[in-house]
């Protein structure tokens, strides 16, 4: 299948050279120079990757990276900066980005990346996860249903954040256990379907796909 990537890069040099390799692995790609046209072109949400430099005109990586997440465009992003300490990658990492790969970098190191990022499904990221009437915030740990705040345990937290990092996907009782509890705890299918009872009165919707497991409306 034909893939599309978007480079967001303000150095043409840098940015021409990736479309020039990327073009020659079969690889369709458009490149932009400055940060307000490169989130333009995302808002499409017609691309497989986005490469992203942090360090763009009027309009930074990061903003960038936070106003796709928050406008639930999921498409997987790859931070490509001269930025290396911890703390950058950490703020990038919360921004909503899935991939950081530091300058000078290997071309086969990015190809290698770029594909990962692509056999991943698009699913939420970020801080805050948006999915039809549900906002959770997960640094605040709050959860707004049509824009009111609703109290939620910490299983039911863990259990909704799940859900909503895999809006679109059926999820079975065992992955959700899995993903949800620890390795040691003495959890049955039972309690999955209780927390899933739980949800639902709290005015949360969750279909349930028999023979499957759930799938979040």
């Amino acid at each position: 299948m034909l893939m599309r990537i978007l480079v967001i890069e303000d150095e043409h040099k840098i940015a021409n050279s990736i479309k020039k390799g990327l073009e020659q692995e079969a690889y369709t790609v458009d490149v932009v120079y400055d940060g307000p046209t490169g989130l333009d072109y995302a808002l499409d949400d017609n691309f497989d990757v986005i490469i992203l430099d942090l360090m763009l005109p009027q309009l930074s990586g990061i903003e960038i990276c936070q106003q796709l997440r928050k406008k639930s465009i999921h498409t997987p992003i790859l931070i490509l900066t001269a930025k290396d300490s911890l703390d950058d990658k950490v703020q990038g990492l919360n921004a909503g980005a899935d991939d950081y790969l530091v300058k000078p970098f290997a071309f086969e190191e990015l190809l290698a990346r770029i594909r990962a990022l692509s056999r991943r499904p698009k699913t939420n990221t970020g801080t805050i996860l948006i999915h039809n009437n549900l906002q959770l915030d997960t640094i605040k740990k709050e959860l707004k249903v049509n824009n009111r705040i609703v109290e939620l345990s910490k299983t039911e937290y863990s259990l909704l954040e799940y859900f909503l990092r895999h809006p679109n996907a059926i999820l079975s009782k065992e992955q959700i256990i899995d993903h949800v509890w620890d390795f040691d705890a003495d959890i049955t299918l039972n309690t999955v379907e209780a927390y899933i009872s739980s949800l639902r009165h709290k005015k949360i919707s969750i279909k349930t796909i028999r023979g499957f497991g759930y799938k979040l409306l």
